[in-house]
């Protein structure tokens, strides 16, 4: 009954929505009255009532006293979206540590405007639930959680994330998965397996920072790939490049790369995979933003057109569910038996406690339930953010426009330095990602990555109104 009128209430909302995209509904008209709606549309007051404060919590309508609901933002008003870089001419070594370690020690100041994070806040997150998980895991333990889990991990997690693998259309067994310390222990054991140093990988361009210094830890170079803000990597160039500069091996954000956002396609996912297997060269595919979507339908991946085994699909819980928790995992296909040799020789096993809480988690089926919640909060946070951009920024700015995930990418006049920025908006309590540490190249100064995953605030509002001024001045 609870679904049913949830289900409704979007719907409406939805429609809605659709119409104020369009311009049928313009800036300044006002919306039926809310029993007007419940007749209309069959349905009660109170699901009409949902439907008119699910787009307000957008920012899309506002309730006027004793006149009703109006319209006062569209989509059409967005930003222009970034342009994708420009191709490089070699790859590059990875040098850029003093400024990712300043902007990741500022992200944990006190009293701070966090702009910077692409991570869940607690309050996204079902603390009471896991915790819950937590103590039924630890129950059911023979040996209180204090053994070691087989290397491959542990067995009832393995098996979930098999039965879950159906949401993003995999067919997958419990078998073919390798638990691993969170997403980016699962990136580095399959980056190790399939590469020497001195190889040159693929990255998307502009590339998380992580990965630039998981390139760099593992004596790799990097050749940056241009990057579509909509539809992601290029893959003609990428078609080009492999043989020009001897690629080992790629790794990709298929959906929802951090930070341009940009979501593959299935059709160019299974382009993808066929110019892989052409090279016979591996894939590491990192997927950890695939269950952040705001559409209708999860996006798919690129290891469910692999026949090959050449895909090392790679994701977690971390964004998810449970940051502190570091359960992540990788379907490493035919690399199967080296991840595994390697994760026994680096760290033995998973945690057991942490891995046996979020497979319980999972058995009582609270996790889409879950997501579907955080998904929701997510849409219209991003939609807030996005509003607040275009209100307070100069009007040359172009936005990215994810469908999914935590962050947006902001590309600014060229004259504005954005570590330059930075500096300024640290001293007033606000943070960001300057573009500048998304690449190994000498671009992107006048970028900047900015999350929306924290809820929409007073704070937050001054925070991005601020960013605003001290742009403004530097224009």
């Amino acid at each position: 009954m609870l679904k049913t009128a949830e289900h409704l209430y979007l719907q409406i909302a939805d429609k809605l929505e659709q119409l104020i995209s369009k311009d049928v509904l313009k800036i300044g008209d006002k919306l039926p009255s809310v029993r007007t709606m419940s007749e209309e549309q069959g349905v009660s007051m109170s699901t009409a009532f949902q439907a008119y404060y699910h787009l307000e919590a957008k920012g899309l309508i506002e309730s006027r006293p004793k006149s009703g609901y109006y319209v006062i933002f569209s989509p059409r008003r967005m930003p222009e979206m970034p342009k994708a870089c420009e191709a490089v001419k070699k790859p590059s070594e990875v040098t850029l540590h003093e400024m990712i370690t300043q902007v990741s020690q500022d992200m944990s100041l006190q009293n701070i405007t966090r702009l910077a994070s692409a991570a869940p806040p607690e309050a996204l997150l079902p603390a009471a639930k896991i915790s819950k998980a937590l103590i039924q895991a630890l129950r059911k333990s023979p040996n209180a959680g204090i053994a070691y889990e087989p290397v491959q991990g542990n067995p009832d997690l393995r098996r979930q994330i098999a039965r879950n693998s159906i949401l993003w259309g995999g067919a997958i067994s419990e078998d073919d998965i390798v638990t691993t310390n969170g997403c980016m222990d699962a990136l580095t054991l399959c980056l190790s397996a399939v590469t020497q140093p001195g190889d040159t990988i693929a990255l998307e361009s502009p590339a998380y920072y992580g990965s630039l210094q998981l390139a760099e830890s593992l004596g790799l170079k990097v050749l940056e790939v241009p990057t579509h803000p909509g539809t992601g990597v290029d893959l003609e160039y990428l078609d080009k490049a492999i043989p020009k500069f001897k690629i080992k091996a790629c790794l990709f954000v298929t959906n929802f790369t951090n930070p341009l956002g940009a979501c593959m396609p299935d059709c160019n996912k299974q382009e993808l995979v066929r110019l892989l297997e052409k090279y016979n060269i591996p894939l590491i595919e990192d997927d950890i933003y695939g269950d952040m979507y705001f559409g209708k339908e999860r996006p798919g991946v690129c290891q469910t057109f692999d026949t090959n085994g050449l895909v090392l699909l790679c994701n977690s819980f971390s964004k998810s569910l449970a940051p502190g928790y570091r359960v992540g995992w990788t379907v490493p296909g035919r690399y199967k038996e080296k991840v595994l040799n390697l994760k026994r020789h680096h760290s033995i096993s998973s945690p057991s406690l942490p891995s046996a809480a979020i497979a319980c988690f999972l058995e009582n089926d609270r996790y889409e339930h879950h997501l579907r919640g955080m998904r929701k909060n997510l849409h219209t946070q991003y939609m807030r953010h996005l509003q607040a951009i275009r209100e307070y920024f100069p009007e040359d700015c172009c936005v990215s426009r994810p469908q999914g995930g935590f962050v947006l990418w902001v590309e600014l006049h060229p004259k504005v330095n954005t570590y330059e920025i930075y500096e300024q908006a640290i001293k007033h309590k606000v943070s960001f990602a300057p573009g500048r540490i998304f690449s190994l190249q000498e671009r992107y100064n006048n970028c900047m990555r900015i999350s929306f995953s924290n809820p929409w605030s007073k704070q937050i509002d001054e925070g991005l109104k601020t960013l605003g001024r001290l742009i403004r001045k530097m224009s």
